[in-house]
């Protein structure tokens, strides 16, 4: 099926945000670009135990408590999940940046590349150095939760990213969790790839198959958003990816879903580097009309819908925020000051029309000369 209809007139869009912490947000117009328009003045995701979301703008330190801060002479350990992609380097430059700003020691960054057991042997190596805190985005909070229990039953103070292991209790065990809204990212990818076919279609969708909160949520409301307001848009094929090599995993899903299904119109991805393994799938089935939507603005994808490529959108966290706004908790912490439970940043849908302006958002900084030259 080719996509003549592509960017034409689409069918009436509503939101019903349910499920997976999701709440319910403003009444959306008609026209997907008002949704999509709506989606950065609000939050629609609740926090894993169902917070209610804060606006990072609700958080800062004084001058004087940043004084207060340096003179503690406090150190932090960045304990990733997963450290190959552009949205981790740009959480640990924003943390590593606005912890300069505190006096605050970054003694080590660690990558588990998504291995729960790495994981728990990375805290347990960085607690040897006594760090005064801990940034962290847990691989597996069920398996991990032993060993951030420990470092918080020795003082040091910690902040999630994104998700918060089972038996923890905030204000006792861990300071705040700090997230992208990714249900509106979802709700955001699912207009756009609405959008770009023209309301009509059939679509495969490939999500990310662990207990991880926040890919739960995209998945869900990608799922969600179709089908209260697309439906001559049909989702006839689901593959799960599990990792460590998404690129690879998502490659052959997309590349069996397209084996099946050779008429498919589009493909959703749950986020960028699962993406590039779509289209990978794409090139080599030959199907140069696909669309593709998915979530987080890294880089080949960006070059991608730049070049007019597969990539027609996507929903993009605001990373560096996001580490800064972990940071500043991280200072509540030391400070004995109260923090909020969930602090949230409002999704960012990204088209090739504004995709330069998106990435000086996104990163701070002005897009590689390789997304520019695409353009």
């Amino acid at each position: 099926m080719m996509h003549a209809k592509r960017l034409g007139a689409v069918l009436a869009a509503g939101l019903l945000a349910a499920g997976l912490g999701a709440v319910t947000g403003p009444a959306i117009a008609a026209d997907p670009d008002a949704a999509l328009a709506d989606l950065q003045n609000t939050v629609l995701s609740k926090g894993p135990n169902g917070e209610d979301p804060s606006p990072a703008s609700s958080i800062s330190l004084s001058d004087e408590e940043i004084a207060k801060i340096k003179d503690m002479k406090a150190t932090a350990a960045i304990v990733m999940h997963y450290g190959g992609n552009d949205w981790s380097r740009a959480q640990i430059e924003g943390l590593t940046d606005q912890f300069g700003k505190m006096g605050v020691e970054v003694i080590a960054v660690t990558d588990a590349g998504f291995k729960p057991e790495k994981q728990v042997a990375d805290i347990e190596t960085v607690m040897a150095q006594n760090p005064s805190i801990i940034v962290s985005v847990p691989t597996d909070p069920a398996a991990t939760a032993g060993a951030y229990l420990a470092a918080a039953a020795k003082g040091t103070k910690i902040v999630f990213m994104e998700n918060v292991p089972p038996g923890m209790t905030v204000g006792k065990d861990y300071i705040s969790v700090v997230s992208a809204d990714n249900y509106g990212n979802g709700v955001a990818a699912a207009h756009l790839m609405a959008k770009a076919l023209g309301g009509k279609g059939e679509i495969g969708l490939v999500f990310h198959a662990a207990d991880f909160f926040v890919t739960q949520q995209r998945y869900q409301a990608f799922k969600q958003t179709i089908a209260d307001n697309y439906p001559d848009i049909k989702i006839i094929a689901e593959q799960g990816i599990g990792g460590p090599d998404f690129t690879g995993d998502a490659d052959k899903a997309a590349s069996a879903m397209l084996t099946s299904n050779p008429d498919l119109d589009g493909i959703w991805a749950v986020w960028d580097v699962p993406a590039e393994g779509v289209i990978s799938a794409a090139r080599t089935a030959g199907r140069d009309d696909l669309v593709i939507t998915t979530i987080d603005l890294g880089e080949n994808v960006a070059i991608n819908m730049a070049a007019d490529g597969f990539v027609k959108g996507l929903g993009a966290q605001r990373p560096f925020d996001q580490g800064v706004a972990e940071a500043i908790l991280a200072g509540y912490g030391l400070l004995g000051k109260p923090a909020p439970d969930f602090v949230a940043l409002p999704a960012l849908p990204v088209t090739k029309e504004n995709l330069l302006e998106a990435w000086k958002t996104v990163y701070r900084a002005e897009a590689s000369d390789k997304i520019k030259d695409s353009m």
